[in-house]
């Protein structure tokens, strides 16, 4: 079975807001990132987003190390609250609606096909890989706020009070 490393993160501008997510997949000394945008989210859902793009990228079942700054997601698979949360039909100890589970389903389907630690990694603590995800998914929120501004200029009405040095006699 490959051994391989996948780095995530989340982020969004405004929770909620528009959000991204990144991945870098390592494998031997192969390297592939990948990242996306969503227009109106929360960081948690791009968290858990950019885990399940990472592991659906896999083309075959791995053991595979996440590395993520999450901990949420972390603690949520190595102190076992996902099988808690399922056993209580998808509700917290406090008998609250888990957050997100469309994704944590998603998330387990992925999880299933493959040998799966979760590692907690510190966040902006120049772990390499975590912060070149973090860039990742924060140039996808860069890109996409880019496109609306572009967008919206194109669709500026041209103001027609203004003169363009044409003779209007």
């Amino acid at each position: 079975m490959k051994k391989v490393t996948i780095f995530t993160d989340g982020a969004c501008s405004g929770n909620p807001g528009i959000g991204g997510w990144g991945v870098v997949l390592c494998y031997k000394d192969i390297k592939k990132e990948m990242s996306g945008y969503d227009k109106s989210t929360t960081n948690n859902r791009m968290e858990l987003f950019a885990v399940i793009q990472g592991l659906r990228a896999l083309k075959e079942p791995c053991q595979v190390d996440v590395c993520t700054d999450s901990q949420y997601i972390a603690d949520a698979f190595n102190k076992h609250w996902i099988e808690s949360w399922q056993s209580r039909g998808w509700k917290t100890s406090a008998k609250d609606a888990v957050k997100n589970v469309d994704l944590w389903q998603a998330l387990l389907i992925e999880v299933r096909k493959h040998d799966v630690t979760f590692v907690k990694v510190k966040g902006h603590a120049d772990v390499e890989l975590n912060e070149r995800c973090d860039k990742l998914a924060t140039g996808a929120v860069a890109s996409y706020k880019q496109l609306i501004a572009e967008k919206q200029a194109a669709q500026q009405p041209v103001d027609s009070s203004t003169n363009s040095g044409a003779d209007n006699n």
